[in-house]
């Protein structure tokens, strides 16, 4: 019986475990906001906050406990340099949890978590990759719209006729034939 723990172990050993809420946590330090499923949520929001903590302490201890955790040298200089800074006067509650629905596929409740005051979707990270848009195509120049095109099936076969050589030049030469080497031994 599960008595006294409060820990979700989502079906995984805890070797497992232990690296998700880490990935997590550090793409939620970098990126400012992720997508996941909402229990994922909820206990990555426990993990977030205590580094979020170790990050106002900025002691070299705080870090090395953060840097063990983590693993991510990137992350975790974001997170005393970048966002724990922004936490000062904030005593707690550093992230929000916003539901978004189900997942299609197997109707999972998803959610976004995020920091609350921290980076804006278009700094950091958003849920979806933007859209880009199509580049303005170019105006052709007027003298070249005076020449006429030439189609461009048209222009390969010129080129391709261009260096070919002609076929009857390769018939008129005959071959020689191949002389026969008779090989001598040395004895000795």
């Amino acid at each position: 019986m599960r008595h006294n723990r409060d820990d979700k172990r989502f079906s995984r050993p805890s070797g497992h475990l232990r690296c998700m809420m880490a990935n997590l946590t550090n793409d939620l330090i970098t990126k400012g906001r992720i997508r996941t499923t909402l229990p994922k949520a909820k206990e990555l929001r426990r993990y977030a906050e205590k580094m979020i903590t170790l990050g106002k302490r900025g002691t070299l201890s705080a870090r090395r406990r953060a840097m063990a955790f983590m693993g991510s040298k990137r992350a975790v200089t974001s997170l005393f340099a970048e966002v724990a800074p922004m936490y000062m006067e904030r005593s707690g509650g550093y992230t929000r949890v916003l539901k978004i629905g189900v997942r299609p596929g197997d109707c999972a409740p998803m959610s976004i978590i995020e920091l609350v005051e921290g980076k804006a979707p278009a700094e950091g990270a958003s849920d979806k990759p933007a859209k880009k848009k199509p580049a303005a195509k170019k105006a052709a120049p007027r003298k070249a719209a005076a020449k006429k095109p030439v189609a461009p099936k048209k222009a390969a076969a010129a080129r391709k006729a261009a260096t070919k050589k002609p076929v009857a030049a390769k018939k008129a030469a005959p071959k020689k034939p191949a002389a026969k080497k008779t090989a001598t031994r040395k004895k000795g």
